[in-house]
């Protein structure tokens, strides 16, 4: 077998013309020999297409059950192995994929997880050049060095934290290998969804910043499939288990499972379907969950996950996710204030209860809401009507909406998940009404433009109808803060005037930019949607500067004028005044940011006639 490997490699060599690709074959047929003859097994090796020398390796390995056994990275006879070993794309490789081989067909090397197994020389690179001579070396231990690359397999069993950065080193990959790429050079369906997103979403939406919330998207939409699948899960399967109801991802996913991918996109994206199929992630969730760490399995998952994929993500527009305590906090004071100031006496859990959070993100303040709902109307009706409660109640008033795919898709899976610990299993046709929007837009999005994502379009006008008609009661969250805006819509820069004047008149503010950060523009938006409704309570956590600082005068008086009643917890913990606590520590700030924060509760009553 290896004789003969050898005959052939030389006959290659021989001919004065052959590459690196020259002798693929003769490497695939060695591997599928060896399996059948050494280990009475089949395999399946795929030779990958060669388009760059940044794509994937150039062979990958599958065993009978179509599970990924490994890599192959090749290079031309006679390369030297030392200098490929420490350049960026081995690198990449390594840490990303746990079982490699690297070779020059002559010498082979084993790695796991990075690191360096095995090597084994089966002859010398200068026999083939000089004397056209293959005498094999080394035999057993390349038996040795093939038999452990073809037993690997990827451990059963993970914690969530080492699944976490499983997934996170692989996302990292599609994004900066492949889809970049994609994009760069014209596949005309990640072209199709990129436009998309720019022309519906994000108008200022980069390459970069698409390939990066498509790529994690792809990841938790196949996690959020691998949720409601049994045993059996790959990519091909993973469309199936999207809900019909949540229409963007199922666009996204029909391409991904059903359509011809683009080679070199397939392969990492199959990786992370592998690694999915083999974990038990909903019990990983559940057991998160009965810790308690934070009481928040998802997001907590979604942090690590982060931490190993791009920490400068949790920053990205303005985006910070708000701590337990603080969303604890926030959704309890609503409901109290409910029961105190609305005379609602079953509070979040009441009848007309519609409850919105503009800026969702991953649905922290939603699960909690729903939560507190749940319990309460338990503890005062049972347990025997629960489903019905969150059938009629929660799934019908409580919205949410958010702008980046990523966070929206971890939100319905968070819910998912949260539903079913409550007791309640959506069917494919039911979902929260959470929406995939620009809170601060009002236009709504023709369905013609792009076919392909109509579903983006169904959303728009789905989320638009909550923006303009439905009578909001609650509003709460953590709006993004971000000083330079990019939220310059018609519709928001007409309402933020309302905050350029005191008594009618224009501020004259030189440098009146503050009124212009995202968070001022999302209380601008609360504010006229409880104005719009005749009554309502908001309760938010924002950057401080609005409460004293001149420029926000006509602000200040603007929300005096609407709301009958404002509390505010000044949390502070702005490192740029140095401030001190008063007990003379560190004014520390809930969120690891310079900017101090507040919460404030705004009550609107409806006005007797």
């Amino acid at each position: 077998m290896f004789n003969n490997y050898l005959k052939q490699i030389l006959n290659s060599f021989a001919k004065g013309d052959a590459r690196e690709e020259s002798y693929y074959e003769h490497l695939a047929d060695l591997l599928r020999n060896f399996s059948e003859d050494k280990r009475k097994k089949k395999i399946d090796v795929t030779i990958l297409p060669k388009k760059t020398e940044a794509g994937n390796p150039d062979f990958r390995v599958w065993d009978g059950s179509q599970h990924i056994i490994g890599y192959i990275e090749a290079k031309d006879v006679g390369t030297n192995l030392d200098n490929i070993e420490s350049s960026e794309q081995l690198v990449r490789y390594l840490t990303t994929f746990p079982n490699v081989i690297l070779t020059n067909y002559t010498e082979f090397r084993l790695y796991r997880d990075g690191e360096p197994i095995e090597k084994v020389f089966i002859t010398q690179p200068l026999t083939l050049k000089h004397l056209k001579k293959a005498p094999l070396q080394n035999e057993d231990e390349l038996i040795k060095l093939i038999d452990r690359f073809l037993s690997f397999s990827l451990p059963k069993t993970y914690t969530a934290k080492t699944l976490a950065v499983e997934l996170a080193k692989r996302t990292k990959f599609l994004k900066d290998e492949i889809v970049a790429q994609e994009i760069s050079e014209g596949t005309k369906s990640i072209i199709g969804f990129y436009e998309a997103f720019k022309e519906f979403l994000i108008a200022d939406l980069d390459e970069d910043e698409f390939a990066d919330l498509y790529s994690q998207t792809i990841t938790y939409g196949l996690f959020a499939a691998r949720l409601r699948a049994g045993n059996k899960f790959n990519r091909t399967l993973a469309y199936s288990f999207i809900p019909k109801s949540i229409g963007i991802l199922r666009d996204i996913f029909k391409f991904i499972s059903l359509e011809e991918l683009p080679k070199h996109m397939e392969v990492i994206i199959d990786e992370i379907a592998s690694v999915l199929s083999i974990t038990d992630v909903k019990k990983i969730l559940e057991e998160f969950y009965k810790e308690g760490k934070g009481k928040d399995p998802v997001l907590h998952f979604y942090e690590t996950f982060l931490a190993a994929y791009d920490p400068a993500t949790r920053e990205k527009r303005g985006v910070y996710y708000t701590p337990e305590p603080v969303v604890s906090f926030i959704t309890r004071s609503l409901h109290q204030i409910l029961k105190d100031k609305f005379g609602m006496t079953d509070g979040l859990a009441s009848k007309n209860v519609t409850l919105l959070d503009p800026a969702g993100g991953t649905l922290s303040f939603t699960a909690k809401a729903i939560e507190i709902a749940v319990e309460e109307f338990q503890t005062k009706y049972g347990s025997g009507a629960v489903k019905d409660f969150i059938k009629q109640q929660i799934l019908q008033n409580y919205y949410a909406f958010e702008l980046m795919m990523a966070p929206y898709a971890i939100g319905h899976m968070k819910m998912s998940f949260l539903l079913e610990e409550l007791g309640y299993r959506m069917a494919d046709d039911e979902r929260m009404k959470y929406y995939l929007t620009n809170t601060l837009d009002m236009q709504e999005l023709e369905a013609s433009k792009f076919p392909g994502m109509s579903s983006l379009s169904h959303e728009s006008q789905e989320a638009g109808k909550v923006k303009k008609d439905v009578p909001i009661l609650v509003i709460l969250g953590n709006p993004p803060y971000s000083y330079l805006s990019s939220n310059n819509g018609e519709w928001i820069s007409k309402e933020i005037k309302e905050y350029y004047k005191v008594d009618g008149k224009p501020l004259g503010e030189k440098n009146p930019k503050g009124l212009q950060d995202d968070y001022v523009k999302f209380i601008r938006f609360s504010q006229y949607k409880i104005d719009q409704s005749g009554e309502g309570v908001l309760g938010f956590i924002t950057n401080h500067s609005y409460l004293d600082n001149p420029t926000f005068r006509g602000m200040r008086q603007s929300l005096i004028n609407s709301f009958d009643e404002i509390y505010i917890l000044d949390l502070h913990g702005n490192s740029l005044k140095k401030e001190k606590s008063p007990d003379g520590t560190k004014d520390e700030n809930v969120f690891d940011i310079q900017q101090g924060v507040a919460v404030v509760f705004m009550i609107k009553y409806k006005k007797k006639i």
